[in-house]
């Protein structure tokens, strides 16, 4: 006898650093749908935990356009700030396991250091045997595990990386006193029950770290899709940074059929500009995660980025 298939658990969790762009938005539909279809839930998480980089209201205002443009969420809407004690026991349980330690580094000192596939320095791990005499501890470090991280992406196949050479020991801890992204993440994924994480792919260099943190807190992987990027007609990737246009304003059915076409999903050209009450019962009753395009990112069918 078979077991039963487990309904997914799946999320959307955008920072609230400005207004929902589209590409966030292709963002929000994939993750959407691939839980959905499946008949699983699907949370919604304000990642605001980098407050200097949080916009006020941004937060309410992403939330107030996914409502409008028919996403439907299960469970209390999650703001990263208030569940800062659960990052402080994490870090907790990784020093009493000797899997992290205070490091004095300044970004001066490792403005040479070579970077890391997201652009961020390659740690050369100058604190990991202690602290430089006469130095305090600025921030806390992952110390990573020798080895190789593989995982299967459902979209883009099989990645593996060596976190420990290609990254080194990544902050958990930062020297502003803000907790890290990546430990807020794998924390409130695994509070949550996650049990998959469909995202843009500009995010895939996270994920070896991520696993190796799910590795070393004795919590369960999700399994991981990547979706493409959406870019405008010079190959940018739409961005709050790259001041990317708000979808506010734009006819919601514009923005979930156009949506759907950068997911490879063929919506039927009746559905252009329809309500999204009419669109969202097509896209579930057709979802396909294989239909999604294999590539590091696609272009809309009309101008979303200014």
């Amino acid at each position: 006898m078979q077991d039963t298939p487990v309904p997914p658990v799946g999320r959307f969790a955008p920072s609230p650093s400005g207004p929902l762009h589209f590409g966030s938005v292709v963002a929000a539909v994939g993750s959407y749908l691939s839980a959905r279809a499946a008949g699983g839930r699907w949370l919604l998480r304000i990642e605001d935990v980098d407050a200097p980089r949080s916009v006020p209201g941004a937060g309410e205002g992403i939330v107030r356009t996914l409502a409008r443009l028919g996403f439907e969420w299960d469970g209390p809407l999650v703001w990263q700030h208030e569940r800062l004690p659960d990052y402080a026991e994490a870090l907790a349980v990784l020093r009493a396991r000797n899997r992290v330690y205070g490091c004095a580094c300044t970004r001066k000192m490792l403005a040479g250091a070579p970077r890391a596939a997201d652009g961020s320095a390659r740690y050369p791990g100058t604190c990991r045997t202690g602290l430089p005499a006469g130095q305090a501890a600025r921030a806390w470090r992952f110390a990573v595990a020798p080895g190789v991280v593989r995982f299967v992406d459902r979209v883009q196949g099989e990645m593996a990386e060596d976190v420990a050479a290609d990254v080194g020991d990544f902050v958990l801890l930062r020297a502003d006193g803000l907790y890290a992204y990546q430990l807020a993440v794998v924390v409130d994924d695994a509070a949550a029950g996650v049990t998959e994480v469909v995202r843009g792919i500009d995010l895939l260099p996270s994920t070896a770290r991520q696993i190796a943190l799910q590795a070393a807190l004795d919590i369960p992987t999700p399994r991981y899709a990547h979706l493409p990027v959406v870019v405008d007609a010079y190959g940018q990737k739409l961005s709050k940074q790259s001041l990317a246009r708000a979808v506010d304003g734009l006819p919601d059915g514009q923005v979930l059929f156009d949506a759907l076409c950068c997911l490879g999903q063929a919506p039927p050209a009746e559905l252009a500009g329809a309500p999204v009450a009419h669109i969202w019962p097509w896209a579930l009753a057709h979802w396909s995660l294989e239909a999604v395009p294999r590539t590091a990112a696609v272009h809309a069918r009309r101008d979303y980025d200014r």
